[in-house]
């Protein structure tokens, strides 16, 4: 499987033609046709569905597509590490992250990073736990910020100097509002939003929820802004960690759980990894920020 037929196959997935991807790559049809039939015939798997409008990927074309984004990605990051000089502090680094106030540790080392080697660009990814050790794993990243009681035995760990706290988010106009901070048994019967790693039976959260008896689940949230629409418009409270949203000035307001419930912050990459000159700086910045 060549990279230039990935690239190929991409492009049919992007334009969603044959005939559109064959002039966004300067080929003829007939050749990318036959590419891409070569492709599929190499595979043993039909990948593509030709209707006479546009083209529909089956099951194994969209996994070759995730497959085919995570290789290309791959190969333009290692291009580009390998063609910097050995002088030169310059390059990407990649860090894939939570929803945390602790991201604010990471941008501060940046902004220091910059000022001194301004040829080094961060980029932001944001995920659960679950996709940033996948595709530190894949290499398709070079630092994750891991939150929680996590296995991290296989990684090269710091622990960041801060906690995150959870909480409720809530309305002003709730009368749990009026409370400096949530029991489980103030939630018994409400309809609660939770993220869907907090809606898992096994997530300690919900075994602090579930001290107030069985957990009204209303709704799940992937990303904690559209939660807190959720929570805005009426739907419920949504169980969240503090300092995501920001409430002044707005309609909502956010009360700690009692007991108190934290947890820690571990930035990771992958052990015996050869890290580039950007990212030894990186860490060596941020261990002075600690």
């Amino acid at each position: 499987m060549e990279l230039r037929v990935l690239q190929y196959f991409l492009a049919v997935t992007r334009e969603q033609s044959i005939s559109g991807a064959a002039q966004y790559l300067h080929l003829s049809q007939p050749t990318l046709s036959r590419q891409l039939m070569d492709l599929e015939k190499e595979l043993g798997k039909q990948l593509l569905i030709r209707g006479n409008r546009r083209i529909t990927l089956t099951e194994e074309g969209m996994l070759l597509r995730k497959r085919a984004e995570e290789i290309l990605d791959l190969v333009k990051k290692t291009e580009n590490e390998i063609s910097l000089s050995d002088e030169m502090i310059a390059g990407d680094i990649t860090i894939g992250a939570g929803e945390t106030d602790g991201v604010r540790i990471i941008a501060k080392t940046a902004e220091k990073l910059q000022k001194e080697y301004p040829l080094i660009r961060f980029h932001m990814i944001s995920g659960d736990s679950v996709s940033v050790l996948e595709q530190l794993d894949k290499g398709l990243i070079d630092f994750g910020l891991l939150l929680g009681d996590l296995d991290l035995s296989k990684y090269d760990t710091l622990k960041l100097p801060a906690k995150d706290v959870w909480g409720v988010l809530m309305r002003r106009d709730s009368p749990l509002a009026l409370r400096e901070c949530i029991r489980p048994k103030d939630l018994k019967d409400l309809p609660l939003i939770l993220s869907r790693q907090t809606a898992d039976d096994q997530n300690p959260i919900y075994g602090w929820l579930r001290k107030g008896g069985e957990p009204n689940v209303a709704a799940t949230y992937n990303l904690v802004f559209n939660a807190s629409l959720m929570v805005d418009e009426g739907m419920g409270c949504a169980l969240t960690l503090d300092k995501l949203i920001n409430i002044n000035n707005s309609n909502l307001c956010f009360r700690p759980l009692e007991p108190p419930v934290t947890i820690d912050m571990h930035l990771a990459w992958k052990k015996y990894q050869v890290l580039t000159k950007a990212s030894e700086k990186f860490l060596k910045t941020l261990q002075d920020t600690i």
